[in-house]
């Protein structure tokens, strides 16, 4: 019999829904799939042939060190200290991970027990929500709205009942939204998160894609002593196959995180870590080409949007398009399935990101101009 703590939560809903998608095309259906946030880009050919060159390395198929190689480590704080100007020891204040969507859960089943309540985003990415379901844990949402940029309503925040909240999940440049941290947002966090006793976490994925200048939370005063921020080579590198994340904080909430993930793996693969280490010294020039790819695709997806009847923030960061219905009739689920029949085009309602997403739909940048310009084509021709 399976466990009680399963009935807490439903399979994810792009899990499910990519199977349907499947099918449709299995019978012949072409659906141009704008779901997911996958880069379809290639990771830099140097860091490819990091991966290749690793397999001469004679303990490549061993066990590695939980805390990642001393290398990765040290990559990881010039990495930050060159983008983000903040410092972090390399030997207790970070922790390589495989993907920061494995961080999500080890932070949680290091700082919730059982009955504990976690601040999640509405809207927000899902698997805030889902594990801390899974840890026995108690989901606790905070609204962020259009009007006020997307950003936490601290005064909503002071006002709410905090009984048992451990910790804050945090999410800048957001998703689904793309809106970056307002200059101060995270210091009144911080100041907020100090005086509360709760544990602040940024989940910062998206800081190179689409932004003028990337943001950290740790380097806003007070972040160390109150705050830990996740990041990933996912969408930066186009390494979301390869699974390589990192979680940056104090030493004592490091090794909380450690005590977690230490009896979960037994370490990253030697040939990843070294593509890894190869892609964080990869120069600026390889963050302009990105984006100059992204922002010829966000031009195709603003003809889209429009096409469908949706208004749109042109200067939202990330790997998406939060477009707004003018349709108010439609739910987003009926009206993306509406889409998904006539035009064989998947689009993601914004419902699966929380009650604040309903009424929005998101458009991935993750497929290639000629299948934007295929689905642009669809509509038009009807």
């Amino acid at each position: 019999m399976k466990a009680r703590r399963l009935n807490t939560v439903q399979e994810y809903y792009f899990s499910k829904k990519l199977r349907a998608v499947a099918a449709m095309v299995a019978e012949g259906k072409p659906v141009i799939n704008m779901g997911i946030g996958s880069p379809d880009l290639p990771a830099h050919p140097r860091v490819v042939a990091a991966l290749k060159d690793s397999f001469d390395y004679p303990k490549v198929h061993q066990y590695q060190s939980y805390q990642g190689l001393p290398e990765l480590r040290q990559a990881i704080a010039n990495f930050y200290r060159k983008y983000y100007q903040y410092t972090a020891d390399p030997t207790s204040e970070i922790l390589p991970l495989m993907g920061s969507k494995e961080g999500i859960m080890h932070i949680s089943m290091a700082f919730l027990n059982p009955g504990d309540k976690a601040l999640i985003p509405n809207p927000g990415y899902p698997t805030y929500q889902s594990v801390t379901r899974l840890v026995e844990a108690e989901p606790l949402f905070y609204d962020l709205k259009a009007e006020n940029q997307w950003q936490p309503d601290m005064e909503a925040l002071y006002h709410m009942d905090l009984t048992d909240v451990k910790l804050m999940w945090v999410n800048y440049p957001h998703m689904p939204t793309g809106a970056n941290a307002q200059k101060d947002t995270f210091q009144k966090l911080i100041s907020w998160a100090k005086e509360k006793d709760i544990l602040l976490v940024n989940d910062n994925p998206y800081s190179f894609v689409l932004t003028d200048q990337p943001q950290s939370m740790m380097t806003v005063s007070g972040a160390r002593e109150v705050g830990m921020e996740l990041n990933s080579l996912s969408k930066s590198f186009n390494m979301a196959g390869w699974r390589v994340g990192m979680v940056l904080g104090n030493k004592e909430n490091i090794n909380a995180v450690l005590n977690v993930k230490s009896n979960m793996d037994s370490g990253m693969f030697y040939g990843i870590q070294q593509g890894a280490i190869v892609a964080l010294q990869t120069q600026e020039s390889w963050f302009k080409k990105l984006n100059d790819t992204y922002v010829q695709r966000r031009k195709l997806i603003f003809e889209l949007a429009s096409l469908l009847n949706t208004d749109f923030d042109t200067q939202s960061s990330g790997l998406f398009v939060w477009a707004k219905m003018k349709d108010f009739s439609k739910s987003s689920v009926s009206y993306v399935e509406e889409i998904l029949q006539n035009y064989h085009i998947f689009i993601a309602p914004g419902s699966i990101f929380g009650s604040q997403g309903e009424g929005y739909i998101r458009f991935s940048l993750c497929l290639e101009e000629v299948q934007i310009r295929k689905a642009i084509e669809r509509i038009i021709k009807g």
